[in-house]
């Protein structure tokens, strides 16, 4: 199926005009596994070890809040109605980890989104399409759809929350900082959505460079993808 979405990427996903108030924007792809790699080792040894020299030469935790991008991510929090001094926007959060010298490592497709997210500070969300239905959207929520997070208490969300749901209306995501135990990578995951979350004052080439550096990784563990990303909105 993954193969096949590629020939309708620009319509896969679709960001909804009630949104446009506060300036969301997504670029994304479709990936897949092609192939079994045996893996002898750690796939990403070499880019965790270059991400940790980057970070460390590039940021120190007392001012990263003042990095233009941290900032972006910070601002359309507090927009939200979310503190990020208390919870961090997941990109920053992997670089402040990065700097005290650890990397999570969880499972080498999870493992791909967090090294792209850390190396661009660009939150990214991967979800699994053997579990999720297309066409996406993201949009406001109406009140009462039932949100249930990884690691959390199933939730019924207010009207207003910016969301990203399938088909079915599963709510995959809460924009741009949770994801859904029912669309989240497993071990046996072999066909996934990446999707960059972009907010305003971040530029959108950077997004595209998240999400096709996720993609990049993969390739490493025998995965493909369609060659292409789509921004929404285009403008």
């Amino acid at each position: 199926m993954a193969v096949e979405l590629c020939l309708y990427l620009d319509g896969i996903l679709d960001v909804d005009e009630s949104t446009k108030p506060l300036g969301i924007f997504v670029a994304y792809t479709i990936a897949w596994k092609e192939r079994k790699v045996s893996l002898t080792g750690d796939p990403y040894e070499d880019d965790v070890d270059r991400l940790l020299d980057y970070v460390k030469s590039r940021y120190r935790i007392e001012e990263l809040k003042n990095d233009p991008i941290v900032r972006a991510y910070r601002d359309f929090y507090w927009r939200i109605g979310i503190d990020p001094t208390k919870t961090r926007p997941a990109s920053e959060a992997l670089v402040r980890r990065a700097l005290r010298g650890s990397f999570p490592r969880i499972n080498p497709v999870v493992d791909a989104g967090n090294i792209a997210s850390a190396e661009t500070m660009v939150p990214i969300g991967l979800y699994d399409l053997n579990r999720a239905t297309p066409p996406f959207k993201i949009t406001m929520s109406r009140g009462g759809e039932v949100f249930r997070p990884i690691g959390g208490e199933e939730e019924t969300l207010r009207e207003g929350i910016p969301i990203l749901v399938d088909s079915k209306g599963i709510v995959m995501h809460i924009y741009p900082h949770r994801d859904s135990v029912e669309t989240m990578i497993r071990d046996e995951t072999t066909e996934i959505i990446i999707v960059g979350a972009g907010v305003p004052n971040v530029p959108r080439d950077l997004v595209v460079k998240a999400v096709n550096r996720v993609a990049e990784l993969l390739e490493k563990i025998g995965w493909n993808w369609c060659r292409d990303t789509v921004v929404k909105p285009s403008t």
